[in-house]
């Protein structure tokens, strides 16, 4: 996801490679980063933190509060945007020695492609310019919504976890494919198209999903046939779980 971010930002022309210092413990994707980007590499992050604006945590939840012990003390100068799945502005704050700027953010997987979806939640201590600048940075890889922190758990369990479901989904509408006789790549094509299409008529049209799925079907037709099928295999009711599901869980695993 910090490359998505990263990819996006100079693309965006948000900043330059120059501005952009990414640590990393492992010599390999330190030097990935810099031959992709051009950006900055080390793998000192006290010396990362002590002079950029803008800090990202991107680490995996287990090794934050490591990461945070080392660096805690270095934050005050800076906004700290976290998009450490599960973890609350307040933690962030307490591991931090009471870093009074912090932004949480949960993407999701379609940035690396710029069209993530992403929900950003403010501490206390973030201006209207802190704001708009985690806005603006999370724009170039996608769409933002501001939500209360309370909210993130079901954030995670819809479009954090989402792109799970689609992808199940578009291979479920694959193998139907192939099932009806359709070669392997054209029916993968036929249903990953018709998916991204969809989500974007949806997007762009303002309509209702209701009202666009009762477009297509016809009465008697084809369409009406396979959605009967839908309803009666419970379908909107699976995914009503899946999302119920993971929203759960997020909540277990949280700091």
């Amino acid at each position: 996801m910090a490359e998505a971010m990263i990819g996006g930002l100079l693309a965006g022309r948000v900043c330059s490679a120059e501005s952009i210092w990414a640590t990393d413990p492992v010599a390999e994707r330190r030097d990935r980063l810099k031959s992709q980007f051009g950006v900055r590499v080390g793998s000192a992050n006290r010396e990362a933190v002590a002079w950029p604006d803008v800090i990202v945590l991107a680490v995996k939840p287990q090794t934050l509060p490591a990461v945070l012990r080392e660096i805690g003390s270095s934050l005050a100068h800076a906004l700290v945007i976290s998009i450490v799945a599960g973890v609350t502005i307040r933690t962030i704050g307490e591991l931090t020695q009471g870093a009074a700027r912090v932004v949480r953010a949960m993407p999701n997987t379609p940035a690396l492609v710029r069209e993530g979806m992403t929900a950003l939640a403010t501490g206390a201590g973030v201006s209207d310019d802190d704001a708009r600048l985690a806005r603006t940075i999370f724009e170039t890889v996608g769409k933002v919504v501001v939500v209360e922190e309370r909210l993130m758990d079901a954030v995670t369990g819809l479009s954090g976890s989402g792109p799970a479901y689609v992808f199940q989904a578009i291979e479920a509408l694959a193998d139907g494919g192939v099932m009806m006789g359709l070669p392997r790549q054209t029916a993968e094509l036929l249903a990953a198209q018709t998916v991204f299409g969809s989500a974007r008529l949806v997007l762009e049209s303002g309509v209702h999903p209701a009202q666009l799925k009762d477009r297509v079907a016809s009465p008697g037709g084809t369409t009406i046939a396979g959605l009967h099928q839908l309803e009666q295999k419970g379908f909107r009711a699976a995914l009503m779980a899946a999302v119920e599901a993971a929203t759960s869980r997020s909540k277990e695993l949280g700091l």
